[in-house]
């Protein structure tokens, strides 16, 4: 009973962190999360999104059925995830695999290598979604000269949104671009501030579903030829369709989409490590039913990234499971 009623503590905790702060890049800075006693910081995402919102189901998990405890705190993407674990303010959080590799070679919007994070698990796919009310707006060229959110500072929706738009021919000059949340962004888009949102996270996403309960969305598709020619620019998309029935849309929206991957400072402890991987893969079947991305859940897929070695603690758990992973 007393357990039950942490991880209940833990889930209100949670929920009342504030959300995003929307700032420009140039102004962005890295969040500092405050764990509760007892437990590793848990850093996810906003709070309309995915990251946030499932996070509280396996911490939930994760805290009921073993001795470690995850305290969820939301913050601005995947940037503000790897910095916030690299620096040690944050233990365990969500990010998209192209950041992390990004992260881990220094690369694009890292200056420096973070070299102090692990894999644990590749957990679901996450969609390039790109929501407009204008019917209008059929095609990624047609948000040139529009007003366009393209993802809270230091998140992987800014760099996905960048890729998409090179991709047609775009760059951020041909836009009026904003850098707003998710929750931000759908307000911006029933109030008439902005044309268009780019939401980068498994569908369906709070958020967009939100909206489309109240209002007639659209989605913009990406065509064969730009979609071949992103996964020719990076390895870590793939192809990705978004059933119109996700959010009741006219038809089925053709995109890419990148893993969601969890990731633990090395600092972790290899313990707490593998009681977060088999609390999470040994409580499927719980976990799908209070979040339906659980549904993806798969030992092969979350063994299979390269990019990044994996923290010790997870390689015990798939040894037991038969499957060998690379461990710094």
């Amino acid at each position: 009973m007393k357990k039950m009623i942490t991880v209940i503590a833990l889930a209100i905790i949670a929920a009342m962190l504030p959300g995003c702060t929307t700032v420009a890049p140039s102004a962005q800075k890295p969040s500092t999360p405050t764990a509760v006693d007892g437990g590793l910081t848990f850093i996810t995402g906003g709070e309309q999104g995915t990251y946030y919102r499932y996070g509280l189901v396996l911490a939930g998990k994760i805290s009921e059925t073993t001795d470690t405890a995850l305290n969820v705190v939301s913050s601005g993407g995947s940037q503000d995830n790897i910095n916030a674990l690299q620096s040690g303010s944050a233990k365990v959080g969500f990010a998209q695999t192209d950041v992390l590799s990004y992260a881990y070679e220094g690369t694009r919007i890292f200056d420096e290598k973070a070299d102090k994070i692990s894999m644990i698990a590749e957990l679901y796919k996450e969609q390039i979604q790109i929501i407009t009310l204008d019917p209008g707006l059929r095609s990624v060229s047609d948000l040139k000269g529009k007003n366009v959110s393209i993802g809270s500072a230091g998140s992987g929706v800014y760099l996905n949104a960048i890729d998409v738009l090179e991709a047609y021919g775009l760059t951020e000059r041909d836009i009026s671009p904003t850098y707003q949340s998710f929750a931000d962004s759908v307000e911006a888009l029933k109030s008439g501030k902005i044309d268009a949102a780019f939401v980068v996270a498994g569908a369906p996403t709070s958020a967009v579903s939100g909206l489309a309960a109240t209002d007639n969305i659209y989605m913009i598709s990406l065509d064969e030829e730009h979609i071949d020619k992103l996964i020719a620019t990076s390895p870590h998309y793939s192809k990705a369709v978004i059933d119109k029935r996700t959010y009741n849309t006219a038809v089925d929206v053709n995109t890419v989409a990148v893993g969601a991957v969890l990731v633990a400072s090395d600092d972790v402890s290899e313990e707490d490590v593998y009681n977060i991987i088999s609390g999470i893969f040994e409580n499927k079947e719980a976990i799908t039913k209070a979040y339906s991305k659980g549904a993806e859940l798969d030992l092969q897929s979350a063994s299979a990234i390269t990019s990044v070695p994996y923290h010790p603690g997870a390689a015990k758990y798939y040894a037991e499971k038969g499957i060998t992973v690379p461990v710094k």
